[in-house]
């Protein structure tokens, strides 16, 4: 390996920075590194039990880091997962994040009691938008305070919707509140995650804090453009096509 080209290492660790990172032409991954960055995502509300079935087969065959489904399906993938070290995890106030906070923190904590390990919550939009600042923080601090401490808490900020201010503001609070993780996009409302957007959140949480890509990362280029900003987790439903991809690209 040249002087020029770098692996990065370290990707499930939300300490991970994105300082000294080679640009996407230069970086190389191995694949089991690429699939640590992943977790492969099932959302959608017409999704069928042959589909999450599907969707453990795949993460059991890449081990990607986890799966990511909507509550009422955890006791189904933690039990066709159990002992194989993917992690579980979950959505809270999804998609719309204007649940009021006490619905959150239940909604949480019912989440952690069935087997989740992370959980991604959807921030209040309006209220950041209204400049209720308190508001924003308290929402984020009822889910961190329902959640078991080993929890992993990802705050998605939708940034779609957002100004640069307001993405600065959501990721300052975020962080102040005690949240793990900033994340880009629920993939509900439009938009979705951008290499400018993920380098402006690295900036705003520095390197102490994970940053998740999510929203519209369907191929290997994208994944490998995002990391190289700074992201140390994408969630993504074309996981599958992400790794099939980087064997196309030869890199391995």
């Amino acid at each position: 390996m040249s002087n020029n080209e770098k692996e990065v290492s370290g990707t499930n660790d939300i300490r991970s920075s994105s300082a000294g990172v080679p640009s996407p032409a230069k970086l190389i991954i191995s694949p089991e590194e690429l699939a640590k960055y992943i977790d492969h995502t099932l959302l959608k509300p017409e999704g069928v039990l042959r589909q999450f079935e599907q969707l453990c087969d795949e993460a059991l065959k890449y081990k990607f880091n986890a799966v990511c489904v909507n509550s009422g399906w955890i006791p189904f993938v933690a039990k066709r997962l159990r002992d194989s070290g993917i992690k579980i995890c979950s959505v809270v106030g999804f998609p719309l994040g204007e649940m009021d906070s006490k619905s959150k923190a239940g909604e949480a904590k019912n989440a952690v009691d069935l087997g989740a390990d992370e959980l991604d919550m959807v921030i209040n939009i309006g209220a950041l938008k209204s400049g209720d600042l308190k508001w924003v923080e308290e929402d984020i601090r009822a889910v961190r305070n329902a959640s078991r401490s080993r929890t992993v808490l990802k705050v998605i900020i939708e940034t779609n919707l957002l100004t640069e201010e307001e993405k600065v503001l959501a990721c300052e609070i975020s962080k102040k509140a005690g949240a793990d993780f900033v994340k880009t996009s629920t993939g509900f409302l439009g938009g979705g995650a951008t290499v400018e957007d993920i380098a402006l959140m690295r900036r705003v949480v520095g390197p102490g804090m994970g940053v998740k890509a999510s929203g519209l990362v369907r191929d290997y280029n994208k994944a490998i453009a995002l990391i190289s900003a700074g992201a140390n987790r994408l969630g993504c439903g074309s996981s599958v096509s992400i790794m099939e991809g980087q064997a196309a690209a030869g890199n391995y």
